[in-house]
């Protein structure tokens, strides 16, 4: 039986289940992301976005991708055989910061490395913040809060089965013995192969030309992710922490895969077909993170943090054996990143708080594939942060990063915020600046493709790009309803993108007339030729309901202009193109609505999630269709003495939506259709 929730500022509502266990919704979380000092989410001097475990438990999703897809309406996922690729505020993953307990996630892969069975919550800053967290933030954060059980022993097991192979398994095991703590856990996942359409689709003199392929929609894989973290709390003033991960993943390529490829006879002007095999190698994507820390605090006015860490992270090409070659292995790209900061947060007085630090980072970069032997490139951070009540109902936020990088040389990036209340209406006005580095592989990577005749120089003249976000937000909420309505604008300049070179480039360079000369038709560099510009607003509302029911819902509209400098290869002019940013969506909705009831040692958790959105805009394949896609989930959870037994069934896909256009389109999604799935959690405690 639900108990309501008449009480006073904002407090959780809770639902009845044992005499000793409780479930509880939150309205009002603590958070850290957007200022790195704590705050109520509802006194957060920006907006922070929380999902919270139960919500990630009551949706049934195992991986970082499908969690932010149902449960937002700002962020969009879209995973082919090249990966997950994933659109916040209208902009690729690109200007994404991932952190990890306010560390960031480096590499390739990071949507999978994250083990979504560890999480206390999932914090989301809409906005530029790279004042506080430097390069790459400049669409918005994503820090993954991991959990930390109190009990002396606390262990539990998770698995999920889906069809198609689809496998999840859970391990966590936590330890607190007196001043000591360790958390571990591990994660197994896994998929096999599949599609949804089996032809691909070749045009000859305007009629189209269906051919089967046997390149799957979704390529099946095998992964291990290891977790381990350990704390010592000396005294009160004292503790020090270590921790590591290590992260394994392997595609599973059908071998025997085939396709077809299209060429015109000169002479006659027929087409001819040719089949290939599809694959002659599996990606092995492979990361290892340790690290360690402490924290001294003299007194609740002052907190000194010390973290460095390094995340390592490689990929391969793992052939198989073939006609033309045995089976090797070919390092496709190797990167270090190594982070050292020092922060204190200083109470100065009940009104200020003061938030400043250094970071230091260096970055290395190997990858055979792209013809960079080993570079590097280091960089210093000085950042300040000032938070102060105005009055007594109005807060200011005012920060400053200063980097040196030793490719780029000097910036600063500032932000600032407004933050008033009155009752129980919040109102939130920000603006702050982006910054981002070129990586190593767009200043020195090279690469060539042979099937278009494709050859791309590299290019160390590059300029970081910037941006300005401004951000406004107006939120109302009490103890069982939250409604919030905020609006952004976010103009990038000298974003990156490939420039083709012109003819007369071309032949002012004896390199490029060579390279020309050997067949490659088309020559191009990275450079900094796109201006973007994106409008959003988001409104989202929920509401905690008498008898167990929570509802709640958003919709996100986004306007994005990008303007690109781009060569006419007949005229071998410059002409400016406009268009949508690449892998954009206009529209997003999502609308969730649970029911939890317990009956003595019983708990029932029923929930419904509903993700719908527009088309999505791809440079080189045009739009993706719109697609809505609904999912029911059921947990069911049994207290015992000392374990909790959890079995789980619910259907993804209900309406079983699926894109069944041919091979090598822009999918809306590559949902495989209705799926059944059945899952058990233990979990064991003192």
């Amino acid at each position: 039986m639900l108990s309501l929730f008449w009480a006073a500022n904002l407090s959780p509502v809770v639902a009845q289940t044992t005499a000793d266990s409780i479930q509880t919704t939150n309205l009002n979380p603590v958070v850290i992301t957007g200022t790195g000092t704590y705050h109520k989410a509802n006194n957060s001097p920006v907006a922070v976005k929380v999902i919270s475990a139960k919500e990630l438990r009551d949706a049934g999703v195992t991986n970082l991708q499908d969690a932010l897809t149902r449960l937002t309406t700002n962020i969009t996922t879209h995973t082919n055989g090249m990966g997950t690729f994933v659109n916040f505020n209208g902009v690729s993953d690109d200007y994404i910061l991932i952190l990890e307990n306010g560390k960031r996630v480096s590499g390739d892969d990071r949507w999978n490395r994250l083990n979504l069975n560890n999480i206390k919550r999932i914090e989301i800053f809409s906005g530029a913040a790279s004042a506080l967290y430097g390069s790459d933030a400049i669409a918005g954060v994503i820090n993954i809060i991991t959990d930390d059980s109190k009990d002396s022993v606390n262990a539990g097991t998770s698995t999920k089965i889906m069809n198609h192979g689809r496998l999840d398994h859970d391990i966590n095991v936590d330890v607190n013995l007196g001043r000591f703590s360790s958390q571990t856990s591990y994660n197994y996942r896994q998929a096999d192969n599949w599609q949804v359409n089996h032809y691909q689709a070749f045009d000859e003199d305007g009629e189209q030309v269906l051919k089967l392929t046997g390149r799957p929609m979704s390529t099946g894989f095998h992964s291990h992710n290891v977790s381990e973290k350990m704390e010592w709390k000396f005294d009160d003033k004292w503790s020090a922490y270590i921790r590591g991960n290590y992260y394994d993943n392997l595609t599973q390529r059908p071998q025997k895969a085939t396709y077809f490829t299209q060429s015109k006879d000169k002479k006659t002007g027929e087409y001819k077909y040719g089949e290939r095999q599809a694959y002659t190698y599996d990606l092995h994507h492979k990361s290892y993170v340790y690290g360690g820390g402490a924290r001294w605090q003299p007194n609740s006015r002052i907190h000194v943090y010390l973290d460095a860490y390094s995340d390592n992270f490689s990929s391969h090409y793992d052939y198989w054996q073939t006609a033309e070659k045995e089976a090797y292995d070919e390092t496709r790209k190797r990167t270090h990143y190594t982070n050292e900061t020092l922060r204190g947060i200083f109470r100065l007085a009940d009104w200020n708080k003061l938030l400043a630090g250094t970071e230091m980072v260096q970055e290395s970069l190997v990858s055979q594939s792209d013809n960079i032997d080993g570079e590097r490139t280091n960089t210093c951070n000085f950042f300040v942060q000032d938070e102060v009540k105005v009055l007594k109902d109005l807060e200011a936020v005012v920060g400053l990063r200063y980097t040196y990088n030793d490719n780029f040389g000097s910036n600063l990036t500032p932000n600032a915020a407004l933050f008033y209340h009155i009752l129980d209406f919040r109102f939130r006005a920000s603006y702050a600046g982006g910054y981002r580095t070129p990586t190593l592989s767009q200043l020195y990577g090279t690469d060539q493709a042979k099937t278009a005749a494709r050859y791309t120089i590299n290019n160390t003249e590059l300029t970081p790009e910037k941006n300005d976000f401004w951000n406004f937000n107006a939120e109302y909420s009490n103890h069982w309803m939250s409604v919030s309505v905020s609006g952004f604008i976010n103009k990038i300049r000298d974003m990156i993108n490939y420039r083709t070179l012109s003819q007369q480039e071309i032949e002012a360079s004896a390199a490029l007339t060579q390279i020309y000369e050997e067949g490659w038709t088309t020559i191009r560099q990275r450079d900094n030729i796109d201006q973007a510009t994106l409008r959003g607003v988001s409104t989202n509302v929920k509401f905690l309901l008498p008898y167990g029911f929570t509802i709640g819902g958003g919709y996100t509209l986004t306007r994005s202009y990008a303007r690109s400098n781009t060569l006419n290869q007949s005229t071998q002019h410059v002409v400016f193109s406009e268009s949508p940013v690449d892998k954009s969506v206009r529209d997003v909705g999502n609308v969730n609505a649970s029911w939890d009831r317990g009956w003595g040692n019983y708990h029932l958790n029923v929930c419904l999630n509903g993700h719908m959105q527009g088309r999505r805009y791809s440079s080189t394949y045009g739009y993706a269709d719109g697609y809505s896609q609904w999912d029911l989930s059921t947990r069911h959870t049994f207290y015992l003495k000392q374990i909790d037994l959890e079995p789980g069934l619910g259907v993804e896909n209900i309406f079983n939506k699926r894109d069944t256009s041919y091979w090598n389109s822009n999918f809306s999604t590559i949902n495989p259709g209705r799926s059944l799935y059945v899952s058990l959690t233990l979990k064991f405690h003192d």
